[in-house]
């Protein structure tokens, strides 16, 4: 029988129906999450197993005779069930230990392509549990590779149903409807090597394939596409090129398709804000929802495009099989830090956003080296640090752009750099140990499924906004109260412009400039007296040696909110209006003062917080993520400790030596 006939080999006769939840397993990329997807559609959700902080996805699945549906569980890929694993132990549970069920039928999904690997597993599942079923998938890429598998000999070998199956294209999903409402068949275990026994398991697993093909696997040769595209992905050289040339160009449809909604989710919030103001009147409450609430959650939800698109675009990579070959040709590099080369992806995301660069480790199987790779993604120079970096490089270097190019480059290997010291330092102390090797079997390549990568951006948007959001929303809360309160007298000086603008015989025009004044005046004095500006002059002599006084102790602290929030505050002080980074904001920073009426923002102070933000731990949503994706509090405390240490050491040691140098 040819492996593409969708038909299960099992007993035809009708069974009671007694399936209460399928569990989903199988070596990595066989297709086990596009069956998954095949079986629940949207009807999924991802949370961690209890007690641990891997991911795992559930859902419901209906066909005839399941009117309410069946539990789905799809359980992390893993090779082999005797190791030590975190993957391995779960699945251990869910098959066998404490979490299995009378009612669970176990679907092991096996590539058809690369039988011997995938029949282990099928062995030590056997040994496990009564009731397996093989789905067979990806028959199509075997028929068209010349290898031809004889199902039923192989289910007689197995003693369970086999079922011949193309999930991507749901070939074959009423066939293993069939075979898992059977009643369990008796497994050939009698005929097995020990299950933990795994170098003759894979002697026998060589035997099975043989006779189960007559010898066709092997016929696919070394001159095949396949390997010939792997010289190429895979070079020393020629990877590093395509590499970098396929990250470029999924950094740069993330940047330019993510920013129409992006600036859509804005627009939409403002209005929304602006409603409120219009609809209630003046008080802490319109206040409380127009700034605090409404503010808090757009500021959360603006990341949604970003985080969506970017797992909709690691989905497709994945899918196709190149992701593994980008890993392989990363692992050379970051092994000498202590990373291993999945570190890749989320370093290379935290470019653009450090929320979804550590949400993206799941891709990571070993937890030493998820921890390291998350502890160390917020050195990377996210967007949210281009106002910033804009503003000081352009104080430090005016007129002079190829100095400002330069030192705007410095940036981001400062952070590299940053990153993969530090990742060398963990691995040498707190987490003592090496990277996992990368020992994989390149996946074969395929057409990408859009459909899954649909679900997976959904997945993770949703897992986003129902967790972290909403620590999110509520450290936004907390800071604008401290930035509001306690509410200060109107100045003097803005009683009195509001009274010239009133005057009689003032036009429009000067009215509208004197009252633009007053707000200036207003805005000032409310972040001065703010509890915020309150624990600015407070801490302004911890910063001092920085070169900081209490305008820009005030404008680090309230980038705790998010980075560029430090431009907004400086704008405010310095008596400019609005976030934007144009000639005439910066002119205003450039010439605010300090209380003895010295510049605030001299060479030597502009360098050292230009080097503050590149290593300083100044996203507190991003220490929220941490939290959740770590499991831990204690590593969200760490990150926050070490890189706002290291960020005040380095920037002391740069003002310290600018001023030993002459420079002021």
């Amino acid at each position: 029988m040819s492996s593409g006939t969708a038909q299960a080999v099992a007993d035809p006769s009708p069974a009671a129906v007694r399936v209460q939840r399928l569990v989903l397993i199988g070596n990595p990329n066989t297709g086990k999450t596009t069956l998954f997807n095949a079986l629940c559609g949207a009807r999924a959700k991802t949370s961690n197993f209890p007690g641990t902080t891997t991911a795992i996805r559930t859902g419901r699945s209906r066909w005839p005779g399941h009117a309410h549906g069946v539990d789905v569980l799809d359980l992390p890929g893993v090779y082999d069930l005797s190791s030590g694993l975190p993957e391995a132990e779960i699945a251990r549970t869910v098959v066998g230990g404490s979490a299995h069920r009378p009612g669970d039928v176990v679907v092991v999904v096996v590539d058809a392509c690369n039988l011997t690997r995938n029949l282990v597993l099928v062995a030590q599942l056997l040994a496990e549990t009564p009731h397996v079923v093989v789905a067979l998938n990806m028959t199509d890429l075997a028929d068209r590779r010349g290898v031809r598998i004889d199902v039923p000999a192989l289910s007689a070998t197995l003693g369970v149903p086999v079922v011949p199956m193309v999930a991507r294209k749901k070939r074959g999903i009423e066939a293993l409807h069939h075979a898992i409402d059977q009643e369990p068949r008796s497994a050939a275990t009698d005929r097995l090597p020990p299950a933990d026994q795994v170098d003759a398991l894979v002697e026998w697993a060589a035997v099975v394939e043989h006779e189960a093909t007559g010898g066709t696997a092997t016929a696919f040769s070394s001159d095949s596409v396949t390997e010939r595209l792997d010289r190429v992905l895979t070079h020393p050289v020629v990877g590093w090129m395509v590499f970098l040339g396929i990250m470029g160009g999924l950094f740069w449809i993330l940047f330019a398709l993510a920013t129409v909604p992006m600036d859509l989710i804005e627009a939409t919030f403002a209005y929304v804000g602006g409603l409120v103001d219009a609809t209630l009147p003046a008080g802490p409450i319109r206040d409380l929802l127009s700034q605090g609430i409404v503010g808090g959650i757009a500021g959360t939800v603006v990341f949604l495009p970003q985080i969506c698109l970017l797992f909709f675009l690691i989905t497709l990579l994945e899918d196709t099989g190149y992701l593994a070959r980008a890993a392989f040709v990363m692992d050379r590099l970051l092994a000498r830090f202590g990373l291993p080369g999945h570190a890749f992806v989320p370093l290379l995301t935290s470019h653009a956003c450090a929320l979804p660069g550590i949400m993206s480790t799941r891709l990571i199987p070993d937890r030493r080296d998820r921890l390291a790779t998350i502890l160390v993604a917020p050195f990377m120079s996210c967007s949210a640090r281009l106002p910033v970096y804009v503003l000081l490089v352009t104080l430090l270097f005016a007129d002079r752009p190829a100095l400002a190019g330069l030192a705007f480059a410095a940036c981001y290997l400062l952070g590299a750099l940053a990153a993969l010291f530090t990742a060398l330092l963990f691995g040498r102390t707190i987490l003592k140990g090496h990277p996992r090797p990368m020992i994989l079997e390149l996946p074969t390549y395929k057409a990408p499924s859009v459909r899954n990568a649909l679900l997976a951006a959904k997945d993770q948007g949703m897992s986003f906004l129902t967790t972290a959001g909403t620590v999110i929303v509520a450290i936004c809360i907390v800071m604008w109260w401290l930035s509001a309160y306690p509410a200060p007298e109107t100045p003097a000086e803005a009683v009195q412009l509001r009274a010239e603008a009133a005057a009689a015989g003032v036009s429009e025009a000067q009215a509208a400039e004197l009252n633009a004044e007053a707000d200036v005046l207003e805005s000032r004095a409310a972040q001065e007296g703010s509890y915020a500006g309150r624990i600015g002059h407070t801490l302004a002599p911890a910063f001092e040696p920085l070169g900081f006084d209490w305008q820009l102790t005030v404008g680090v602290l309230t980038s705790f909110l998010a980075r560029e929030v430090f431009v907004s505050t400086m704008s405010v002080l310095a008596g400019a209006e609005g976030d934007e980074v144009d000639e005439g904001v910066i002119e205003r920073v450039r010439s605010m003062t300090r209380d003895d009426g010295g510049p605030v923002f001299t060479a030597s102070a502009s360098a050292a917080a230009l080097v503050f933000f590149v290593l300083a731990m100044q996203c507190l949503p991003t220490l929220a993520v941490t939290r959740k994706e770590t499991g831990a509090l204690k590593y969200a405390l760490l990150q926050l400790a070490y890189m706002s240490t290291l960020a005040y050491a380095v920037a002391l040691v740069v003002h310290v030596g600018l001023r030993a140098a002459g420079v002021s």
